[in-house]
Order: C-alpha cells, then structure tokens, then sequence
C-alpha cells in the first residue's frame, strides 16, 4: 500500500517553494548557512587553531566593547583586555593545568585500591540479603566492571600516547592563537570589511538573524563563563575546607560540568562522592557532609545561579538541548559537544527569523 500525497499538501509545498525563491533575502541567508556549514565541516581539522581563535576573539569582543563605553579608545582597550586574556593563559597553562593533572594522575593511581574496597563492600551484600543478591550475580558483575575498567585503562594509555605525538601541534596553537586574536581584536573593522564584500548584497535578513544571534549568544557565554568560574571557586573553597582529597581536580570538575547540561551534573556526581567514600567511608560524618556541601552547591546553582546569570539568554527545550549535544558531538566530537548549546541558539534564531507565508516584507533598513 503506498502513501499517497493530497492536492493540498502538494500545494502547500508549491506555494512554500515559490515564496522562497521570490524572496531574494530568504535565498541569500540560506547561501550564507550552507557555505558556512559546508566551509567548518569539510576544513575543520586544517583550520582549526583559526576557528577557535575566532570565537575567542568574539568572546574578548564583548570586554573591549564595555570599554569603549567607558570611553576607552578601542586600540587601549584591546591592549588590556589581550593583556589579561594572556595572564589567565598563563595562569591555566602553568598553575591549573599542572595541578589538575598531578591530582588526576594520583587518583587514577587510587582506582585499583578504591575498586578492591568497593568490591569487598559488595561481596558482603550476599552475606546481609541472601535471598536478594546472589554470590555468582555479585561475581559476574564485578568480573564485567573489572573488564571495563581495564579496556578503559587501555584507552588512557593510548590517548596519552597519542597526546605525545600531538605535542608539536599543541605548541604550535599555543603560539598562533593568541596571535590571530590579537589581530582579529586589533583589526576587527578592516576584517570585516574584506569579509562582506564577498556577502551578497541583499543581506538584510541575514543581518537581522545575525543581530539575534549575537545578543543571544552573548548573553549565553557571559552567563556560562560566570556560571563555570562561581562554581569553581566556591567548590573548591568548600572541599579544601572540608578536607577533600583532590579539591583542585573535583572543583574543576564541579565547574566544567555546566557545559553539558543535565549529563554533566550527573557525571560529576560519581567521582565527588567516590572520592569522599574512599577517603572517609559511609560511616563517617565527613561523608554526609559532603554529600550535604554538593547537594547545596548543586540547589543554589539552579535555583540562583541559572536564573541571575541567563536571565536574558535563550530559552531552550530541554529535548532541544539533548537533541543539540547528541547531533553536533556525532558531527565535531569534543568541541561539537562544547558548543551545542551557542550553535543551537544560531538554529532557533534563524527559524524564528526565517520567513513564512502571508509575511510583510522585512524591513530593510540595515
């Protein structure tokens, strides 16, 4: 039995070809989309230090502005905001980085003793519910986690090979990344210029779109980058204070966990209570609190946090945002997954702007 397609839905799809085809601006924005995509996706690995230093530009861009509104000439400003760009690159390279990976290095070092204890704790589950667990259940799960865990093992040790190859090139984006944002920042005006002489002339849409994107946008990283220092701060004010083995790692963990939303929260769960398990055990006191510290840590970010810091920003689906982390990570990976959220700000913002049958003429007063 095949499906067959009404008059009116065939009419419908005429009428909706024809309307796009008339309006010179709807074809112009979807020239735009389509180049741009195809550009990032086929050159993504050649021109990669020059797109991160793009978007690191356009981060910067929004510091410079504010001040030039305090009436600082642009050329001041882009010396002091790339001269505090640089000391946090340097603080990140020389201080964090380092720090972080000592602990990441101990703790990895830890998981053969923390998987014994937690085996020995699992194996007593038999003993206190027989009639629930069973001894050969226990065994075939333990014996299934330790297997994971030793392919897990051997897929650090290959990225960590892998890393050493890639040494050169990670000095080389050291060194032309700053370099690109300094002089995209230096000459934002006259790289614009070049660049729009190759955009079509009939553009207003694409700069309405654009226009909506960029506030969005701005709104959205300002409020992430806020959202991920407050966090890192104050957890690891909390677990330093608290006595927590590997504050530094599980604080940066803690922060970082806002980029991916709903899964990261979930993630970062397992290594802050694990640690506090092995370190103290269920019965301590010093566990509870921890367990208390990250439950508060956690309330206040989505109860004050989200609400103060993406009070302008775009409201997205939660099924808009797992769809966006699940579609742009299967196509960039790592990266496709750290800006899933600001890449499905760009989609909602050009179908809202996008035009539709019985609209006016947009206003071309760019």
């Amino acid at each position: 039995m095949t499906a067959q397609v009404s008059p009116a839905s065939l009419g419908f799809i005429k009428d909706s070809f024809k309307y796009f085809l008339s309006n010179s601006q709807a074809v112009a924005l979807a020239i735009i989309l389509i180049v741009s995509f195809l550009l990032i996706y086929s050159l993504s690995d050649l021109l990669m230090p020059v797109f991160v230093s793009i978007v690191l530009a356009y981060l910067l861009e929004g510091l410079i502005s504010m001040a030039e509104s305090k009436r600082v000439p642009r050329l001041p400003a882009v010396y002091m905001v790339f001269s505090v760009f640089m000391a946090c690159l340097v603080f990140l390279l020389f201080y964090l980085i380092p720090m972080v990976s000592q602990q990441a290095v101990e703790l990895v070092q830890q998981i053969p003793e923390i998987v014994n204890r937690a085996q020995a704790g699992i194996m007593r589950l038999p003993e206190m519910y027989p009639k629930l667990v069973s001894e050969s259940k226990i065994q075939q799960v333990m014996f299934a986690v330790q297997r994971e865990l030793l392919t897990y093992g051997q897929n650090v040790l290959s990225f960590s090979a892998a890393s050493v190859v890639r040494l050169v090139s990670v000095m080389i984006y050291l060194f032309l990344v700053p370099m690109m944002v300094f002089f995209f920042l230096k000459d934002k005006k006259m790289l614009i210029t070049w660049f729009l002489q190759f955009m079509p002339k009939d553009r207003h849409l694409s700069v309405r779109v654009w226009e909506e994107v960029d506030v969005q946008l701005g709104n959205y990283v300002r409020g992430k980058f806020g959202e991920v220092f407050i966090l890192w701060a104050v957890s690891y004010v909390t677990y330093a204070a608290m006595g927590l083995n590997y504050a530094m790692l599980l604080a940066v963990l803690m922060g970082l966990q806002v980029i991916i939303p709903y899964v990261g929260a979930t993630l970062v769960t397992f290594p802050v209570l694990g640690v506090a398990f092995f370190q103290w055990g269920l019965g301590g006191d010093e566990f509870m609190y921890i367990v208390v510290a990250y439950s508060i840590i956690q309330a206040l970010d989505g109860v004050v946090l989200v609400p103060i810091l993406f009070s302008e920003a775009v409201n997205l689906h939660a099924v808009a945002i797992i769809i966006a982390i699940l579609f742009f990570g299967g196509l960039w990976g790592f990266w496709g997954v750290f800006l899933a959220i600001p890449l499905a700000t760009v989609v909602k913002a050009v179908l809202t702007a996008w035009p539709r049958i019985g609209d006016k003429e947009p206003n071309t007063n760019y």
